[in-house]
């Protein structure tokens, strides 16, 4: 048996609330539902389970050697160029962020997966787009410019699973939860 599996930051309720309330103005978007709500650190694909419990086992110690640290969401943006696939809400600059989806990606390699050829873009995936107007998306990335939230802590991160399905987002498990312990 295999397992779809990312590893990802949860957003607190209040937070998600927030980008909840940005879901509109675009036709043509599919809404992410607030349980799909999250950052991803690093999409690991599709593994057998020998290889998700090597990884289970490498991101035990990658929250080992990362420390809580404070995260702001800020700005828009779209994924696709001329032709848009995604609208996401972006992370603001943060050291201890990158280091963590480093350690994550070393951890993947570790496990013998292919370096992520995408790097890292810390964002939350706020809509799929089918057809969108580009002065829409466009509309949308200019009204949430400025568009910043509070800091909040990030004492954790998580493994999950994901399962797609046909008409429905993707289903999301959780696997695995990871308290940054580090300093």
């Amino acid at each position: 048996m295999s397992l779809r599996l990312f590893a990802a930051l949860d957003l607190p309720d209040d937070i998600a609330e927030r980008l909840l309330a940005l879901m509109k103005g675009v036709p043509g978007a599919k809404w992410r539902p607030r349980e799909n709500l999250h950052l991803t650190l690093r999409f690991f694909g599709e593994v057998a389970e020998p290889v998700a419990d090597e990884i289970d086992a490498e991101l035990r110690e990658v929250a080992e050697r990362n420390g809580p640290f404070e995260l702001r969401l800020r700005a828009a943006g779209a994924f696709g160029g001329a032709d848009p696939h995604t609208l996401w809400i972006g992370a603001g600059e943060n050291a201890a962020l990158k280091k963590l989806a480093a350690d994550c990606e070393r951890a993947a390699r570790r496990c013998g997966l292919k370096p992520d050829p995408r790097g890292f873009t810390p964002h939350v995936t706020l809509a799929y787009l089918s057809n969108a107007e580009l002065s829409r998306v466009h509309a949308f990335e200019s009204r949430l410019g400025l568009f910043e939230t509070p800091p909040f802590e990030i004492e954790s991160f998580a493994l999950y699973s994901s399962f797609t399905r046909k008409s429905a987002p993707s289903l999301y498990r959780l696997e695995a939860d990871y308290q940054l312990i580090g300093s």
